[in-house]
């Protein structure tokens, strides 16, 4: 039960996203599990990417569900939390002409998702969902950060679901 329960929480977010006219794409934990089309972990929230110019209307949409932006954050990385614990992680993008999306991190420096990341496509529970290609989840995952455990697994799923190639410090270790 609780692993429908919290795929219903993954797959909410584009009905959510739909009702407000936002398009928006799965990234991290639940992005990974969309492409491989089964819950391979639990998780503590979802992340989302949309545009820059429909934050104000997901703020909105958020806050009419009971969501509150946390404190901390910049106007193109937040995050939202529910009673339930229910957190959501926002990365908002501006497209440039090539359509990659351009995200300002927190440091001040642009993050460029390459425009064939956005056309990932996955499923959760059933649903299909908008999420990044399993190559944009591993370039994602590839910089700004020490990958965990966790994270090495997702890449695995990956490499071994799509043939994606994995630098190797996102290999899993023996």
């Amino acid at each position: 039960m609780a692993v429908r329960v919290s795929a219903a929480r993954g797959r909410g977010h584009r009905l959510l996203l739909d009702r407000a006219g936002i398009e928006g794409w799965l990234d991290g934990g639940w992005g990974i599990d969309a492409l491989l089309g089964t819950q391979t972990r639990p998780h503590k929230d979802v992340d989302i990417i949309v545009r820059v110019s429909d934050v104000p209307r997901l703020c909105r949409a958020l806050e009419a569900r009971g969501f509150s932006i946390r404190p901390e954050g910049t106007p193109t990385n937040f995050d939202f939390a529910d009673p339930t614990g229910l957190g959501i992680d926002v990365h908002a993008v501006t497209f440039d002409d090539a359509g990659n999306g351009v995200y300002r991190m927190a440091n001040g420096d642009d993050w460029i998702y390459p425009c064939t990341g956005f056309g990932g496509g996955g499923t959760i529970d059933g649903v299909g969902v908008r999420c990044l290609s399993p190559e944009a989840q591993v370039l994602c995952h590839a910089h700004g950060y020490v990958p965990t455990q966790k994270d090495r697994e997702d890449m695995e799923q990956l490499r071994a679901r799509f043939g994606v190639e994995l630098p190797p410090h996102l290999q899993r270790r023996a």
